[in-house]
Protein backbone atom coordinates (compact mmCIF):
# COMPACT_ATOMS: atom_id res chain seq x y z
CA UNK A 1 0.00 0.00 0.00
CA UNK A 2 2.96 2.80 0.99
CA UNK A 3 4.76 1.24 -2.25
CA UNK A 4 1.37 2.08 -4.29
CA UNK A 5 1.05 5.61 -2.85
CA UNK A 6 4.59 6.54 -3.50
CA UNK A 7 4.01 5.68 -7.14
CA UNK A 8 0.96 7.21 -7.51
CA UNK A 9 2.81 10.35 -5.46
CA UNK A 10 5.62 10.31 -8.06
CA UNK A 11 3.59 10.30 -11.24
CA UNK A 12 1.47 12.86 -10.11
CA UNK A 13 4.32 15.40 -9.53
CA UNK A 14 6.06 14.18 -13.14
CA UNK A 15 2.52 15.26 -14.40
CA UNK A 16 3.00 17.92 -13.03
CA UNK A 17 6.30 19.16 -13.77
CA UNK A 18 6.03 18.15 -17.35
CA UNK A 19 7.09 20.58 -19.55
CA UNK A 20 4.45 20.82 -22.72
CA UNK A 21 5.56 21.69 -26.33
CA UNK A 22 6.16 25.40 -26.71
CA UNK A 23 3.23 27.42 -28.99
CA UNK A 24 3.39 28.34 -32.47
CA UNK A 25 3.84 31.84 -31.59
CA UNK A 26 1.60 33.80 -34.52
CA UNK A 27 1.91 37.21 -34.87
CA UNK A 28 -1.35 39.03 -36.30
CA UNK A 29 -4.05 41.82 -37.18
CA UNK A 30 -6.40 41.52 -35.01
CA UNK A 31 -9.21 43.17 -37.49
CA UNK A 32 -8.64 42.65 -40.81
CA UNK A 33 -10.29 40.92 -42.58
CA UNK A 34 -10.61 38.33 -44.53
CA UNK A 35 -6.70 38.12 -43.28
CA UNK A 36 -7.01 37.78 -39.59
CA UNK A 37 -8.71 39.10 -36.12
CA UNK A 38 -9.32 38.23 -32.72
CA UNK A 39 -12.26 36.08 -33.39
CA UNK A 40 -10.36 33.36 -36.04
CA UNK A 41 -12.50 33.74 -38.77
CA UNK A 42 -9.92 35.14 -41.21
CA UNK A 43 -7.67 32.55 -43.63
CA UNK A 44 -4.12 33.18 -42.19
CA UNK A 45 -6.37 32.12 -38.46
CA UNK A 46 -7.18 28.77 -40.48
CA UNK A 47 -3.63 28.26 -41.47
CA UNK A 48 -2.22 29.20 -38.76
CA UNK A 49 -4.33 26.45 -36.56
CA UNK A 50 -3.38 23.65 -39.40
CA UNK A 51 0.04 24.27 -39.03
CA UNK A 52 -0.17 24.04 -35.05
CA UNK A 53 -2.11 21.16 -35.43
CA UNK A 54 0.62 19.36 -38.26
CA UNK A 55 3.15 20.30 -35.45
CA UNK A 56 1.14 19.03 -32.80
CA UNK A 57 1.38 22.36 -30.84
CA UNK A 58 -1.06 24.73 -29.68
CA UNK A 59 -1.18 28.67 -31.40
CA UNK A 60 -1.15 31.53 -29.53
CA UNK A 61 -1.14 34.94 -31.13
CA UNK A 62 0.42 37.84 -30.43
CA UNK A 63 -1.95 41.36 -31.70
CA UNK A 64 -0.70 43.88 -33.74
CA UNK A 65 -1.90 46.69 -36.39
CA UNK A 66 -0.36 45.95 -39.94
CA UNK A 67 -1.28 48.73 -41.00
CA UNK A 68 0.16 51.97 -38.53
CA UNK A 69 2.56 54.21 -38.98
CA UNK A 70 5.48 52.40 -41.19
CA UNK A 71 2.78 49.53 -42.26
CA UNK A 72 3.68 46.34 -42.83
CA UNK A 73 7.69 46.63 -42.81
CA UNK A 74 6.99 48.29 -38.96
CA UNK A 75 4.55 45.37 -38.30
CA UNK A 76 7.26 42.88 -38.75
CA UNK A 77 9.85 44.99 -37.18
CA UNK A 78 8.10 45.56 -33.55
CA UNK A 79 6.60 41.96 -33.58
CA UNK A 80 8.29 39.16 -35.08
CA UNK A 81 11.87 40.63 -35.27
CA UNK A 82 11.58 42.19 -31.78
CA UNK A 83 10.85 38.46 -30.44
CA UNK A 84 7.33 38.38 -29.38
CA UNK A 85 6.44 35.72 -31.86
CA UNK A 86 7.96 32.98 -34.65
CA UNK A 87 6.09 33.11 -37.62
CA UNK A 88 4.12 35.92 -39.49
CA UNK A 89 1.63 32.92 -41.62
CA UNK A 90 1.75 35.43 -45.02
CA UNK A 91 4.57 37.35 -46.35
CA UNK A 92 5.83 37.42 -49.78
CA UNK A 93 8.30 35.16 -50.78
CA UNK A 94 10.96 37.44 -51.67
CA UNK A 95 10.96 39.49 -48.39
CA UNK A 96 14.47 40.38 -47.11
CA UNK A 97 13.18 41.16 -43.57
CA UNK A 98 12.03 37.60 -42.36
CA UNK A 99 13.54 34.10 -43.09
CA UNK A 100 11.16 32.75 -45.31
CA UNK A 101 9.74 29.30 -45.82
CA UNK A 102 8.95 27.38 -49.31
CA UNK A 103 5.91 29.17 -50.75
CA UNK A 104 2.74 27.86 -50.56
CA UNK A 105 0.53 29.75 -52.48
CA UNK A 106 0.96 31.95 -56.01
CA UNK A 107 -2.04 34.87 -56.51
CA UNK A 108 -1.93 38.34 -58.22
CA UNK A 109 -3.07 41.41 -58.52
CA UNK A 110 -6.01 41.65 -60.75
CA UNK A 111 -8.58 44.31 -62.81
CA UNK A 112 -11.90 44.23 -61.41
CA UNK A 113 -14.89 45.87 -63.44
CA UNK A 114 -18.54 45.55 -64.06
CA UNK A 115 -19.57 41.82 -66.46
CA UNK A 116 -22.07 43.97 -68.43
CA UNK A 117 -18.83 47.06 -69.21
CA UNK A 118 -17.37 43.68 -71.17
CA UNK A 119 -14.35 46.21 -71.40
CA UNK A 120 -11.41 44.36 -73.10
CA UNK A 121 -8.65 44.52 -70.80
CA UNK A 122 -6.24 42.08 -70.44
CA UNK A 123 -3.04 43.53 -68.89
CA UNK A 124 -1.88 47.68 -67.99
CA UNK A 125 -1.01 48.33 -71.80
CA UNK A 126 -4.87 47.49 -72.63
CA UNK A 127 -6.09 51.07 -74.86
CA UNK A 128 -9.22 51.33 -72.85
CA UNK A 129 -7.69 51.85 -69.99
CA UNK A 130 -6.87 55.73 -71.01
CA UNK A 131 -10.87 56.42 -71.14
CA UNK A 132 -11.28 54.60 -67.61
CA UNK A 133 -11.05 56.00 -64.31
CA UNK A 134 -9.03 53.88 -62.45
CA UNK A 135 -8.96 52.80 -58.12
CA UNK A 136 -6.13 51.30 -56.96
CA UNK A 137 -4.48 50.90 -53.45
CA UNK A 138 -1.44 53.06 -52.59
CA UNK A 139 2.08 51.92 -52.14
CA UNK A 140 1.29 48.54 -54.30
CA UNK A 141 3.03 47.31 -57.92
CA UNK A 142 -0.37 48.58 -59.54
CA UNK A 143 0.21 52.27 -58.26
CA UNK A 144 4.14 52.03 -60.21
CA UNK A 145 2.44 50.21 -63.50
CA UNK A 146 -0.25 53.04 -63.62
CA UNK A 147 2.61 55.63 -62.73
CA UNK A 148 4.68 54.62 -65.55
CA UNK A 149 2.05 55.04 -68.12
CA UNK A 150 0.93 57.75 -66.82
CA UNK A 151 -2.70 56.53 -66.19
CA UNK A 152 -2.35 58.00 -62.55
CA UNK A 153 -3.71 61.16 -63.99
CA UNK A 154 -7.12 59.89 -63.86
CA UNK A 155 -6.75 56.89 -61.23
CA UNK A 156 -8.47 57.31 -57.11
CA UNK A 157 -6.39 55.61 -54.66
CA UNK A 158 -7.43 53.98 -51.91
CA UNK A 159 -5.62 52.96 -48.94
CA UNK A 160 -7.27 50.46 -47.66
CA UNK A 161 -3.50 48.56 -46.44
CA UNK A 162 -2.94 51.61 -44.17
CA UNK A 163 -6.27 52.81 -42.50
CA UNK A 164 -7.61 50.37 -39.76
CA UNK A 165 -11.31 49.76 -39.58
CA UNK A 166 -11.21 50.41 -43.71
CA UNK A 167 -12.35 46.74 -45.34
CA UNK A 168 -10.78 45.78 -49.11
CA UNK A 169 -14.66 45.13 -49.73
CA UNK A 170 -14.47 49.25 -50.43
CA UNK A 171 -12.83 48.73 -53.71
CA UNK A 172 -15.78 46.39 -54.91
CA UNK A 173 -18.03 48.80 -53.25
CA UNK A 174 -16.34 51.82 -55.21
CA UNK A 175 -16.68 49.63 -58.96
CA UNK A 176 -20.17 48.58 -58.33
CA UNK A 177 -21.34 52.09 -57.57
CA UNK A 178 -19.40 54.08 -60.41
CA UNK A 179 -16.70 55.25 -58.35
CA UNK A 180 -14.38 54.06 -60.45
CA UNK A 181 -14.98 52.04 -63.80
CA UNK A 182 -11.93 49.71 -63.08
CA UNK A 183 -10.08 48.60 -59.67
CA UNK A 184 -6.58 47.04 -59.65
CA UNK A 185 -6.10 45.18 -56.39
CA UNK A 186 -4.29 42.15 -54.80
CA UNK A 187 -6.74 39.17 -55.29
CA UNK A 188 -6.29 37.42 -51.66
CA UNK A 189 -7.91 40.69 -49.95
CA UNK A 190 -10.97 40.69 -52.26
CA UNK A 191 -11.70 37.34 -53.20
CA UNK A 192 -13.60 36.36 -49.48
CA UNK A 193 -16.04 39.16 -51.02
CA UNK A 194 -15.96 38.75 -54.59
CA UNK A 195 -17.60 35.19 -53.51
CA UNK A 196 -21.29 37.60 -53.26
CA UNK A 197 -20.18 39.97 -56.30
CA UNK A 198 -20.96 37.78 -59.15
CA UNK A 199 -21.77 40.74 -61.14
CA UNK A 200 -17.94 41.64 -61.28
CA UNK A 201 -15.54 40.20 -63.61
CA UNK A 202 -11.67 39.60 -62.45
CA UNK A 203 -9.11 39.44 -64.90
CA UNK A 204 -5.52 38.63 -63.72
CA UNK A 205 -2.76 41.18 -64.09
CA UNK A 206 -0.11 39.80 -66.37
CA UNK A 207 3.62 39.80 -65.36
CA UNK A 208 4.02 41.71 -68.93
CA UNK A 209 4.72 44.90 -70.37
CA UNK A 210 4.25 46.25 -74.11
CA UNK A 211 7.39 48.10 -73.59
CA UNK A 212 10.30 48.16 -71.51
CA UNK A 213 11.09 45.59 -68.59
CA UNK A 214 8.88 42.92 -67.35
CA UNK A 215 6.79 43.91 -64.23
CA UNK A 216 5.65 41.21 -61.19
CA UNK A 217 1.92 41.43 -60.79
CA UNK A 218 1.83 37.52 -59.46
CA UNK A 219 3.71 36.78 -56.40
CA UNK A 220 4.54 33.46 -54.51
CA UNK A 221 3.36 33.86 -50.82
CA UNK A 222 4.80 32.11 -47.95
CA UNK A 223 5.72 32.15 -44.12
CA UNK A 224 8.29 33.81 -42.36
CA UNK A 225 10.19 33.52 -39.57
CA UNK A 226 13.10 35.77 -37.80
CA UNK A 227 16.27 35.77 -39.79
CA UNK A 228 18.30 33.05 -38.18
CA UNK A 229 15.45 30.96 -36.90
CA UNK A 230 15.71 27.90 -39.36
CA UNK A 231 14.74 25.68 -36.74
CA UNK A 232 10.96 27.34 -36.98
CA UNK A 233 11.24 27.82 -41.15
CA UNK A 234 12.13 24.26 -41.12
CA UNK A 235 9.55 23.01 -38.86
CA UNK A 236 7.16 24.95 -41.76
CA UNK A 237 8.44 23.65 -44.33
CA UNK A 238 7.45 20.22 -43.10
CA UNK A 239 4.35 20.89 -42.17
CA UNK A 240 3.46 22.63 -45.41
CA UNK A 241 4.99 19.93 -47.31
CA UNK A 242 2.50 17.26 -45.56
CA UNK A 243 -0.39 19.76 -45.73
CA UNK A 244 -0.72 21.19 -49.51
CA UNK A 245 -4.40 19.66 -49.55
CA UNK A 246 -5.39 21.34 -46.39
CA UNK A 247 -3.84 24.76 -46.95
CA UNK A 248 -4.98 24.75 -50.47
CA UNK A 249 -8.51 23.77 -49.05
CA UNK A 250 -8.37 26.94 -46.75
CA UNK A 251 -7.69 29.19 -49.73
CA UNK A 252 -9.72 27.93 -51.76
CA UNK A 253 -12.67 28.09 -49.35
CA UNK A 254 -11.60 32.14 -48.62
CA UNK A 255 -11.99 32.85 -52.31
CA UNK A 256 -8.73 33.43 -52.97
CA UNK A 257 -7.43 32.34 -56.13
CA UNK A 258 -4.29 29.96 -57.12
CA UNK A 259 -2.73 31.41 -60.47
CA UNK A 260 0.20 28.64 -60.20
CA UNK A 261 1.42 26.14 -58.00
CA UNK A 262 5.06 27.02 -56.84
CA UNK A 263 6.43 24.31 -58.11
CA UNK A 264 5.62 25.74 -62.07
CA UNK A 265 8.39 28.93 -61.31
CA UNK A 266 10.34 25.95 -59.61
CA UNK A 267 10.67 28.22 -56.68
CA UNK A 268 9.92 25.09 -54.28
CA UNK A 269 12.77 22.66 -53.37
Amino acid sequence: MIFHRLAVAVCVLLAATAVSPAPLRVCADPDYMPFSNRAGDGFENKIAAAMGHALGVRVQYTWASMRGPGGFDQFLHDTLNAGKCDVVIDVPYASDNVLATRPYYISSYVFIFPKKRNYDITSMDSPVLRQLKIGFESDTPAETGLKVRALILHAVPFDVGSDAGTSPSEVLDAVTSGKVAVAVTWEPAVGYYLRSRGDLRVVAVPNSRSMGAPEQYAFPMAMGARHGDTKTRDALDGAIARNKGELTRILETYGVKLYQSPLDVGLAP
